[in-house]
């Protein structure tokens, strides 16, 4: 199996909705999970011509596992911010590191960025593991930043610059193979 990804489609937007409105999953991202289709297919369409956003579904064999967006891409400064989601069923199979690095080689060697950042909860180890692996730094902490699941969370703000991926060497992301029982 071959992870690959490929722009969000209108036809996705099923998925998408989904995802945003699992509790668990949205609290990660610090947002409420209350979206209705009618909502995403507005904002979809409202959005579908932006230069400032790059949105990615990650793709198992046709199969819809995630989306990996690059937003406020600023062609100035030449930042991004990067966001990641893996659904559920597809979690635990190092897809989110390869698609984070999949994202960070489009941001860099496409959109010509410099910097790529994210913002992490505090929290959530996991996630704050795959970062420090791909080489993100942590540049900050905002406390108590985001209000989720009744409570606040500091919110880790970590970053990767252009040369700092070209160190990485070009088989520190190998592509597993995958088997997903169903």
């Amino acid at each position: 199996m071959k992870l690959s990804l490929r722009p969000l489609e209108s036809t996705d937007l099923h998925f998408v909705h989904d995802l945003d409105n699992e509790r668990h999953t949205m609290a990660f991202w610090f947002k409420e999970p209350y979206e209705s289709l009618d909502e995403l297919t507005i904002l979809y369409n409202k959005h579908i011509h932006d230069d400032d956003e790059r949105r990615f579904v990650i793709d198992i064999d046709n199969e819809f596992a995630g989306i990996i967006e690059l937003v406020d891409i600023n062609y100035i400064h030449r930042t991004t911010e990067i966001q990641v989601i893996i659904k559920s069923d597809f979690q635990g199979h190092g897809l989110a590191k390869i698609a984070m690095h999949k994202g960070l080689d489009y941001a860099f060697n496409i959109l010509n960025m410099h910097k790529v950042y994210l913002y992490a909860d505090a929290g959530n180890h996991k996630a704050l593991h795959i970062y420090k692996n791909l080489g993100f730094v942590k540049e900050g902490v905002l406390r108590k930043h985001f209000f989720v699941e009744g409570t606040y969370h500091d919110s880790i703000i970590m970053g990767i610059f252009r040369d700092e991926v070209k160190q990485m060497s070009a088989g520190s992301i190998r592509e597993p193979d995958i088997v997903f029982k169903k």
